[in-house]
């Protein structure tokens, strides 16, 4: 395992110069401390997780010390932002500081959000507070643990400086990482204001670092573009398929790598809404849970554009064409192994639009409602789970069909078919209130909650002996939680 001096850095996006980014220091927190770090995340860089209880560890990740191969870049690229485009966004509170690679040669940007403020902060103070470092934190790590692809989070710093949001808040910062920050907005900045070489050099720098198989191929850019449409459709089903809204589908927060970034207003489903809205200021509902499939096509059709001059229009209609088929069967693979089912039939599908409707129509708490009904045979499970339905002839017809359905899936016994649920279907989200309770402990300096959530949610899958407050339906507050951009 390293220290903190022993990190190896390739800076490979600042070498794109000074039209892709712009060199800025960070600002230093005052008093920092450490709130919560990730040994799973210190891993990917072979720190050994000891050194985050040093002095040194607090300081480099709130702006008080760099290392001398560290070339701090706040990145420029631009965005649809709720349908609308906006010419120059750029890391506004954000630093890429650098790129570490590991011992298994993997590059990983070290993005520092909440360092202050870049020539892209606008009318913004380039701060990030404590809750929205938590929550981001906690929902980078929950979201990988769940087999989501997102980036990751090393690290939360506090500190004592002041912030101004809807109150005085203190400020943070969360330290990122991610094999690249670069984003849909990066493609369409550089399309819009017709700088064809600059353009060029990132579609090559792309191509060559996150996508080298593409280069085998007759079309390597058609071949790139194909595979981020492939990898956001199985994002995004596995979204729907765990309850997850992201809240704030921009093209600026959408990686060219596929992942989930740029946690904002997010929440996972607790009772079932498919048209439920996580950002209160979504007033239309365009990032609504059951509005993220589209949008992603959407998003990705914003993509296309910026890539036509590299690409035919007709060759990248075709590769959209494939989203929403792959989309679909990703989506009904994960749902059927939620079911607990390991056979395929024609009618699954309507199977599990039947169910999601009885659970609109009853209030059911979504993550629990799977995970119950791993518990026991499917017979007496969905007697168990009788009593949350409101139309309980409605339910009492789809739970028939179902236990036929998985008389006709095979012959295993009930401990495989529980062992087999119970590792897709988690105990333990990070609900809101969760994530709320772990927020008010940290503001009045106990950061104790903040470290138990983050280690049960590492775990979601796996029964924690004393963890069964995690585990509850929210309260009835719980359901109701505002979430809003500055969060």
């Amino acid at each position: 395992m390293k220290a903190l001096d022993e990190l190896t850095f390739d800076n490979r996006f600042a070498r794109l110069g000074d039209a892709f980014s712009t060199h800025v220091l960070p600002e230093p927190l005052d008093e920092p401390r450490l709130v919560v770090a990730s040994s799973a995340a210190m891993a990917l860089l072979d720190l050994d997780p000891a050194v985050a209880e040093t002095p040194v560890f607090a300081e480099l990740f709130s702006g008080h010390k760099l290392w001398a191969e560290a070339e701090p870049r706040a990145m420029v690229y631009s965005g649809h932002q709720f349908g609308g485009y906006t010419p120059q966004l750029g890391d506004g509170r954000g630093l890429l500081l650098g790129e570490v690679y590991n011992a298994a040669g993997e590059h990983w940007d070290l993005h520092l959000k909440g360092a202050g403020m870049t020539p892209y902060s606008r009318m913004g103070d380039g701060r990030a507070v404590l809750r929205s470092s938590i929550r981001e934190f906690l929902a980078s790590e929950a979201l990988h643990a769940l087999g989501i692809p997102s980036s990751r989070a090393l690290c939360v710093v506090g500190s004592s400086t002041p912030v101004w949001r809807e109150k005085q808040e203190r400020g943070a910062m969360v330290l990122r990482l991610a094999h690249s920050h670069i984003r849909f907005g990066h493609f369409e900045y550089f399309y819009y204001t017709k700088k064809p070489e600059q353009q060029a050099e990132l579609a090559e720098h792309v191509l060559n670092l996150h996508y080298p198989e593409c280069r085998e191929q007759p079309e390597p850019y058609l071949a790139m573009f194909r595979e981020i449409v492939e990898r956001n459709a199985e994002m995004i089903a596995k979204w729907q398929a765990y309850g997850f809204c992201h809240g704030v589908m921009n093209t600026d927060n959408m990686s060219i790598l596929g992942i989930t970034f740029d946690f904002g207003p997010f929440a996972f489903l607790d009772d079932f809404d498919a048209h439920f809205i996580c950002n209160h200021s979504d007033h239309e509902g365009r990032y609504s849970f059951s509005n993220q499939v589209p949008i992603g096509q959407w998003n990705l059709s914003a993509l296309a554009q910026a890539l036509t001059p590299f690409i035919s229009v007709d060759a990248l209609k075709e590769a959209l064409g494939l989203y929403l088929p792959l989309y679909q069967a990703h989506y009904l693979d994960l749902m059927r192994r939620r079911l607990g089912l390991t056979t395929a039939e024609e009618d699954d599908q309507k199977l599990v639009e039947r169910l999601l409707k009885l659970m609109q129509n009853s209030g059911v708490d979504y993550t629990l409602f799977f995970r119950r009904l791993g518990d026991e045979p499917a017979a007496l499970a969905v007697a168990r789970l009788r009593d949350d339905f409101v139309g309980l002839a409605g339910f009492d017809a789809w739970a028939e069909l179902y236990k036929a359905r998985v008389a006709r899936d095979g012959d295993y016994s009930e401990v495989q078919r529980r062992e087999r649920m119970h590792a897709v279907n988690p105990l333990y989200i990070l609900r809101n209130y969760l994530a709320q309770n772990a927020i008010a402990a940290a503001e009045s300096g106990d950061y104790s909650e903040v470290r138990r959530l983050h280690e049960v949610l590492s775990k979601p899958f796996e029964e924690q002996p004393g963890m069964e407050q995690y585990a509850q339906r929210p309260p009835d507050w719980g359901k109701h939680l505002e979430i809003s951009c500055s969060s």
